[in-house]
Formats: structure tokens, sequence, C-alpha cells
């Protein structure tokens, strides 16, 4: 080719996916806890270290998982501002303040069951009461350091209730990002390690995967009730609403490559890092339709693969 095609080429080159585009999940545990799983966790004591080095790579946003040792039927240790996830939030703030720390809200990592509800007196699901708890949770979250706070459970009326406590509590400036999600097998990697696998087997809200409609539908409700932005998930099998998204509603939109994307698109190498060109490819892919940041497991891995290519 000649070399003014070269130069042109390069003049309208799109920069593709970049370290920015990118934000690390960390799934936080208790120092004494040497459980084996099968995702890597992390220590409050190990955060720091591991945020800066994120930030000295160019990605510049987290998303923490984190639960509760002590477990109840009611979730009683969801919103303590002494536990795992109030003393996660504010490591990676105080070591890195300019990188934006996103949560899950939701009681599955410390209720009994590991439901996303919790139960009334008669067994059933309480919705008003997990709704409640999740505006504490929320508040607590904001109140260690989060800039954004991402209600999972799917409930209707949650997001609502999420910003009401918000305000109420002066927190006006910190985002909600629901997770919009799609019922899948790619989330066991993910359960077993932090203990949030359903008691009854299933998610309640969780969207089947043969009804995209119900999908778009959810986000308008979720964008009506104050979302700030919208976490799509699994990231690969939500493409087309990320499509069907960008005209409808006017958040951002930010998939999450979960668990199962992770341990079954990547290899180990024989140095111990994982493969991860099949991810860039995927996550180039959702830049191109739409995401505007792409959360996953294989931040670090892939900014070093960019900066290698």
């Amino acid at each position: 080719m000649p070399a003014h095609r070269l130069a042109v080429r390069e003049f309208l080159k799109d920069p593709g996916l970049t370290p920015g585009d990118l934000a690390m999940v960390f799934l936080m545990r208790e120092e004494d806890d040497a459980t084996s799983r099968s995702m890597p966790t992390m220590t409050v004591r190990e955060l720091p270290e591991a945020v800066k080095a994120l930030e000295s790579a160019g990605i510049t946003s987290v998303k923490i998982f984190a639960g509760s040792k002590l477990r109840d039927a009611q979730a009683s240790q969801h919103a303590s501002p002494t536990g795992l996830m109030a003393r996660s939030i504010a490591a990676a703030k105080k070591a890195a303040p300019n990188v934006l720390v996103m949560t899950e809200t939701c009681v599955c990592q410390h209720n009994d069951t590991g439901e996303c509800w919790l139960a009334g007196t008669n067994g059933r699901m309480d919705v008003e009461g997990t709704i409640e708890a999740l505006g504490f949770q929320a508040v607590m979250q904001a109140e260690a350091g989060a800039d954004i706070v991402g209600p999972a459970a799917m409930i209707p009326g949650s997001v609502r209730r999420v910003r009401q406590a918000l305000d109420g509590a002066e927190h006006h400036n910190v985002g909600i990002m629901p997770h919009l999600i799609f019922a899948s097998s790619l989330y066991e990697g993910f359960r077993t390690s932090m203990g949030a696998t359903p008691r009854s087997g299933v998610r309640a809200f969780q969207i089947p995967p043969n009804h995209p409609e119900q999908a778009v539908h959810t986000a308008l409700q979720m964008v009506d009730e104050g979302a700030d932005m919208i976490l799509t998930e699994p990231a690969l099998h939500t493409v087309d609403t990320l499509v069907h998204l960008k005209d409808k509603i006017p958040v951002p939109l930010v998939p999450f490559s979960v668990s199962g994307e992770y341990l079954r698109l990547t290899d180990r190498r024989d140095d111990g890092e994982r493969d991860v060109k099949p991810l860039v490819e995927a996550y180039t892919v959702l830049k191109r339709v739409g995401a505007t940041r792409i959360i996953t497991y294989a931040a670090p891995e892939i900014a070093r693969s960019l900066k290698a290519s």
C-alpha cells in the first residue's frame, strides 16, 4: 500500500478500546478468610496498592462487591458502617481519591439465604422491607465515599427509594447505576465465590434471555425512578439491548462482563497471566455499539495488552 494511503488510514483511525474505557471488579474478603474460590478476591489491606496500580495503568474506575461474615435472615449487617464494604470503599478512596468507586447495593451477600430480598414473617418476599434496606445500604456506601451505588435486586421502586434516601442524607451528587440483569449460568463463579447463591435457585426479578422487550421496559422504568446510568449484564448477552437502549434512554450504558465471561473467554498462559485477546475483541464490539464504560475482572491484563500492541 502506498505510504500516503497508510497516512490517511492513521488519520482516520479510531482510538478503539483504551484502558480508560475499563472499570476493574474487586471481590472483597476478610483477612482471616482463606476459603478457596474460583474468582480472584482481595483484602482491604491489599486494596490500596491494587487501586494505585490501576490508576497508573490508566484505569480510573472500580466496582466493589463485599458481603458480611455474619449473616442472618434480616441481613442485619447490610448497612454496617464498619463492615467490609464500608472499609473497602474508604481504603480505595484514600489510596486514589481520583479513582471513581462504584458499589453493588444488595442484600444477597448479607442474608443467610443468598437471596436478593428479605423475607417477611410469613417467609415470603418482603418487598417494602427490602427496598427500605437498600436505601439504608446506599447511604452507608455514600458516606464511606462511594461515587456511584448499584441497586442490583431489580425490585421495582428500589431505584426511587435509593434516590430518596441519598438525597435525604445530602448525598445529591452520588450517582445511581442499577443493574439490568438477564438470567444466566454465567454468574456461578461470582455466586459461589461470594456466597451469593440463592436458596430458591432463582433471582425473582431477572429477565429471561428470550424477552429483550422486558429489558427495555425495565430500563425505562429505572430511568423514570432516577437512574443516572444503567449497568447491563452479562455484557455479551446484552449487545442487542445496548443497541435498542442507546436510542431510547438518555443515560449512559455500562455493560458488566461477568465472572463466567472472564473464566471461559480467557486462558491462563505459562507466565500466569491470562490471554485476554478474546475479551479485547468483545469489548471493542461493546464500545462500538454504545457502551460508555465496560466493567471487567480483566481490566489490568487488558490494559497491559493494549499497551503492548
